[in-house]
């Protein structure tokens, strides 16, 4: 069983290849669970060498890949400063208590040029939207049971991550070029964005001039960011796939 979705590794592995040039990779795979996405990228890759860490070593099914473990709610990744030329986390973020640490972990251990792809569940599509107003739950975020988590799955989802607010830890961490594309449509959210579509966008207009005017929230630097969060992608899409490169002279530690 894939603890990640085809759609989600596929999406991931396409964001990978369309960013990552470097003729041979050094590939960290954070929370590889089964390595199924270590698979996908040999297939895809001719040169790669891929390395993991998870919490337990007991998911990983690749005899041939090293693998450490980490707790990454109160460890730093156990690797070397820029060890790596790539790096993949595909549905990790959400079970994480701070993934803003993670991400600035992932910049200290990715070289000058390198790559990062990041997914997580996308709360802000439609779908989600509607879940939240009626319910007081993101979709893929339920209610928790106490004192239990099952890590790998959607009990351990403890922190959704808006795609605004992912932007804001890569480039506050230091990262750069930052790309976006999702794994898939839903179809309950296309169903909702031919209702909404367009009056969400004619609110988001008179909202963002009164946060622009008023709050002065919105600058020219981050106003692509926040206007992004209502492309018809980020209304209808299933998973958010983020890459993006760490400059190759590194400005921020």
């Amino acid at each position: 069983m894939k603890l990640s979705t085809d759609e989600i590794l596929n999406a991931a592995s396409d964001m990978a290849q369309r960013m990552a040039k470097d003729p041979s990779l050094r590939h960290l795979d954070i929370g590889p669970g089964h390595g199924d996405l270590i698979a996908l990228l040999r297939s895809k890759f001719t040169d790669i060498f891929s390395s993991a860490c998870d919490y337990t070593t007991h998911l990983m099914q690749l005899t041939d890949v090293p693998i450490k473990v980490v707790d990454l709610n109160r460890q730093n990744l156990p690797y070397e400063s820029a060890e790596f030329n790539l790096i993949t986390c595909t549905e990790v973020i959400e079970h994480l208590e701070n993934h803003r640490q993670l991400i600035r972990e992932i910049h200290r251990v990715l070289s000058p040029g390198g790559t990062v792809v990041i997914t997580t569940p996308n709360i802000l599509n439609l779908k989600s939207r509607m879940r939240f107003f009626l319910f007081g739950f993101y979709n893929l975020f339920g209610p928790l049971h106490f004192r239990e988590s099952e890590l790998h799955s959607t009990g351990g989802h403890i922190n959704p991550v808006g795609l605004f607010y992912l932007f804001h830890a890569l480039a506050d961490a230091g990262f750069e070029n930052i790309e976006l594309s999702i794994d898939k449509a839903q179809k309950t959210s296309l169903l909702w964005g031919l209702i909404f579509y367009f009056p969400i966008h004619a609110s988001a207009w008179f909202i963002k001039r009164k946060e622009i005017k008023k709050f002065k929230t919105i600058d020219k630097f981050n106003q692509p960011f926040v206007d992004m969060i209502n492309a018809w992608p980020i209304l209808v899409g299933r998973t958010i796939v983020v890459g993006c490169k760490k400059p190759t002279t590194n400005a921020v530690n």
